[in-house]
C-alpha cells in the first residue's frame, strides 16, 4: 500500500463518515415530525417527474438565463463526477480505470469531462456575477452560496491544472480528447519544468481536486446545498396534480389532541424534506403579493426560518423531548407573517423543487385558531356569521335566493330533472355587484336552453373562508351539511361563477363523500360556445385585459378557457398585463384576506389594479366575485371608474349574445 493510498483511506473515510453521520441525524430529525403521513402512489408518473425536472431541469429552466447556468453546473457535475470516481478508484488501486469501456467511448468521456470543466467554470463566473454584481432582490445575500461558488470554481481550476500537468508529464494517449486542458498545458510549458516536476505538480493538483471534493462531502449536509441530495426525493414526492385540496382533520379520532402546528415537529416529515430542498433562489419571493406590497411574509424566508427553528431544537428532538420544542411562532415566523398570506400559491408554482409553502401556513393557522383562539379581531364576526347565517356576511339565510327575483329560476326542491345545478355562492347571493354577474350568467344559460336549478335557501357557504383562515371544524360542519343536501337531490353536475366555491366543491368535498362534476362558469360558457349553443355576435370594440383568479389559475390550471371566451367576442382586443397566467398577481382577497383588514404596507389590490391600468385597457375582465370587488375598489381609488370598467365574463357574453 502506497502512502497516497493510505492517506486517501484516512481522509476520505473521515470525510464520508462525518457526512454520513450528519445525514443520519437529519434523517432522524425529519422522522420525528408528527404531522400527517404521506401515501406514495402513481410511481411511474413520479419517476417521470424526476427524469424531467431533475435530470431535464425543466422546472429550473422556466427562468431561462439562470436556468441555463444551473443546468450547465448540474450536468457538468454529473459528467465530471465520473472522472472524480476514477481518480478515487485509481488512488486506491492504480489499475482501476474506465478504459475498459473501449478506446472510442473512453475518449468521448474524457472529451465531455474536459469541455464541461470549462463550461462549469464559466457558469460559476456567470452565477457569481449575478449574485455579486446584479444582486436580484429575491436572491439575497448568502455566505453559504459564496463558499459553494468558490469551492466549485476552485475545483474546476484544479482539474484543468491537474490535466495540464498530466499531459506535460506523461503525454497520455487520450490527450487528443482534451482540447481545453491541452491549451492549459501549452501555457504551462512556459515554466520549462521537467517531466518529473510536471508529474509532481499533477499529483499536487490531483490531491487538491480530491480534497475539494471531500470538502463538499463534509460541507453539504450542513449547508443550503443539501438540496443536491434532497431535491430529487422532494420532486419524487411532490403533489403531482395542479389541483389539490387541503388535508382534512379527523375530529372523531380521539388520539388526535393537537390540531394544526404549534411546533415545527407538528408539521409533516415532508415539510422537513422541503426545508432541505430549498435552493434559496428567491423565485417564490419574487412573485409573492405579500412580500411585493411590503408585508412581513417572504415564502423563502418562511422556509428558512422553519428550518432554523428545526435546527435550534435539534438536540431536544433527537432526545425525544418533543414537548419541549419551542413554538413555531417566534421572532421570525410571527403571526403577522402567517396572516399576510393570500394563499395565492404563486410561491409553490414558481418553486423549481416543488416546496409547498401554503400547507405549512394552513397548519400553523389551524393551531392559532383551533388551539389558541388567536386570529385577527375582525375574523370573529366572520366566524359568527358563518355559524348563524351560513355566510361570511351578516345577511339572513332566508334572503339567499333574493338575487333571482323575477328570473323564474326553479330550485332543486321544485325541479330535480336538470342538466346542471347552479351553485350561486355567497357573493352571488348577497353582494349587489356580484348579483348582477349571477343574473347575467343565468341569462346566458337560458339563451343556451340549459336546464338548471339552484338550491335557493338550502345552499350554504361552502366553508372555504373558514377553512383557509384555520377553522377546520366550522368548514367541515358547513361542508357536510351541503353534501347532505346535494346528495339528497342526487346532484351530479355543478357550475359556479366563484373560483373559491369551484375549488372547494371540486377538490375538497370528495373527502367527505361529495363527488361531483364541477365546472367554473368560464369553462361552461366556453363549452356552450364551442358546441354552438350560444354565439357572441355583437361587437365590443374595446381593449380588454384579463385578471387571472388564483383559485382558478394556479389552483386549478384554468387559464385558456376564460381567454377563449373573450376571444370569441367580435372586435374585442385582448391584452395581457405584465403579470399573467402562472405569474399573475393576486387581487389580495384569497386565504380569508377578503375579511381581514390590510394594515401593513401597500394594499395588494391597488398594486394589481396598477398593473391592469398600465395596459390602458378600457375593460378589466375577471371571473371571480372577490377579484371583481377588489379590482373595482382599486379602480375607484385611482379615480379611473369613469374610464375603466370591471366586468365578469358572463356579463360580457350576455351583452354580446341574443
Amino acid at each position: 500500500m502506497t502512502w497516497q493510498t493510505f492517506l486517501f483511506i484516512i481522509v476520505a473515510g473521515s470525510a464520508f463518515g462525518y457526512s454520513g453521520y450528519r445525514l443520519k441525524l437529519l434523517f432522524q430529525i425529519v422522522k420525528a415530525h408528527q404531522g400527517r403521513a404521506m401515501r406514495v402512489d402513481r410511481i411511474p408518473e413520479r419517476i417521470k417527474s424526476v427524469l424531467i425536472n431533475v435530470l431535464g431541469q425543466k422546472a429550473t429552466l422556466r427562468k431561462r438565463t439562470i436556468g441555463i447556468i444551473h443546468t450547465t453546473i448540474f450536468w457538468g457535475f454529473l459528467i465530471i463526477t465520473l472522472g472524480t470516481l476514477e481518480q478515487f478508484a485509481s488512488t486506491l488501486y492504480k489499475p482501476a480505470h474506465f478504459e475498459f469501456i473501449g478506446h472510442g467511448p473512453y475518449q468521448a468521456l474524457i472529451f465531455l469531462q474536459d469541455i464541461f470543466t470549462l463550461a462549469v467554470l464559466l457558469a460559476v463566473g456567470a452565477a457569481g456575477f449575478r449574485r455579486w454584481i446584479v444582486r436580484p432582490e429575491g436572491l439575497g445575500k448568502s455566505a453559504d452560496a459564496n463558499i459553494i461558488l468558490t469551492l466549485t470554481g476552485s475545483l474546476m481550476v484544479s482539474i484543468l491544472l491537474m490535466n495540464g500537468f498530466h499531459l506535460l508529464g506523461s503525454s497520455p494517449w487520450y490527450g487528443i480528447a482534451m482540447p481545453v486542458s491541452g491549451r492549459v498545458a501549452e501555457q504551462l510549458t512556459s515554466f520549462g519544468l521537467s517531466p518529473e516536476a510536471n508529474l509532481n505538480f499533477y499529483t499536487l493538483f490531483k490531491w487538491i481536486h480530491m480534497l475539494i471534493v471531500l470538502s463538499f462531502a463534509v460541507y453539504i449536509p450542513s449547508s443550503k446545498h443539501l438540496h443536491v441530495l434532497a431535491a430529487g426525493p422532494n420532486t419524487f414526492l411532490r403533489t403531482l396534480d395542479r389541483e389539490k385540496g387541503m388535508t382534512p382533520i379527523d375530529f372523531e379520532n380521539e388520539k388526535i389532541t393537537q390540531y394544526g402546528a404549534a411546533q415545527v415537529t407538528d408539521l409533516s416529515w415532508k415539510s422537513g424534506l422541503d426545508y432541505f430542498s430549498c435552493t434559496e433562489c428567491g423565485r417564490c419571493q419574487d412573485l409573492c403579493p405579500a412580500w411585493n406590497t411590503q408585508k412581513p411574509l417572504s415564502p423563502k424566508l418562511l422556509i428558512l426560518d422553519l428550518k432554523n427553528n428545526l435546527y435550534r431544537n435539534k438536540e431536544k428532538i433527537l432526545a425525544g423531548k418533543l414537548d419541549e420544542v419551542s413554538p413555531v411562532i417566534d421572532d421570525s415566523v410571527t403571526e403577522d407573517v402567517i396572516w399576510a398570506c393570500t394563499t395565492c400559491r404563486a410561491c409553490e408554482v414558481a418553486c423549481p423543487v416543488f416546496i409547498e409553502q401554503t400547507d405549512k401556513i394552513y397548519d400553523i393557522r389551524r393551531n392559532l385558531v383551533l388551539m389558541e383562539s388567536k386570529f385577527p379581531a375582525e375574523v370573529q364576526t366572520v366566524f359568527k356569521n358563518m355559524e348563524t347565517n351560513a355566510t361570511p356576511w351578516a345577511f339572513s339565510s332566508a334572503d339567499r335566493a333574493n338575487w333571482a327575483e323575477g328570473l323564474s329560476i326553479k330550485t332543486m326542491a321544485q325541479e330535480t330533472n336538470v342538466d346542471v345545478l347552479l351553485w350561486v355562492g355567497c357573493a352571488g347571493a348577497y353582494d349587489d355587484r356580484n348579483k348582477k354577474v349571477l343574473r347575467a350568467f343565468a341569462s346566458v344559460l337560458k339563451k343556451a336552453n340549459v336546464k338548471f336549478a339552484i338550491l335557493g335557501t338550502e345552499e350554504q357557504c361552502t366553508g372555504d373562508p373558514a377553512r383557509r383562515i384555520g377553522s377546520e371544524y366550522l368548514y367541515q360542519t358547513l361542508a357536510k351539511a351541503n353534501i347532505e343536501t346535494l346528495n339528497k337531490y342526487n346532484v351530479k353536475r355543478i357550475v359556479t361563477a366563484c373560483p373559491h366555491c369551484f375549488n372547494t366543491l371540486k377538490n375538497e368535498y370528495k373527502d367527505f363523500g361529495g363527488t361531483y362534476e364541477v365546472f367554473h362558469h368560464s369553462q361552461f360558457i366556453g363549452r356552450l360556445i364551442s358546441e354552438g349553443k350560444i354565439k357572441p355576435t355583437k361587437t365590443i370594440e374595446e381593449s380588454v385585459t384579463f385578471h387571472d383568479s388564483c383559485y382558478l389559475g394556479r389552483w386549478n390550471n384554468v387559464y385558456e378557457q376564460p381567454r377563449a371566451v373573450l376571444k370569441s367576442i367580435p372586435s374585442l382586443r385582448l391584452t395581457e398585463m405584465k403579470s399573467h397566467h402562472d405569474s399573475s398577481m393576486c387581487c389580495g382577497a384569497g386565504g380569508g384576506r377578503m375579511w381581514m383588514e390590510e394594515k401593513i404596507g401597500k394594499r395588494v389590490n391597488i398594486a394589481r389594479t396598477e398593473q391592469a391600468l398600465e395596459t390602458r385597457a378600457s375593460v378589466v375582465a375577471s371571473a371571480c366575485p372577490f377579484c371583481i370587488t377588489m379590482i373595482t375598489d382599486g379602480v375607484k381609488s385611482k379615480e379611473m371608474q369613469e374610464k375603466v370598467r370591471v366586468m365578469d365574463l358572463a356579463e360580457l357574453i350576455d351583452q354580446t349574445t341574443t
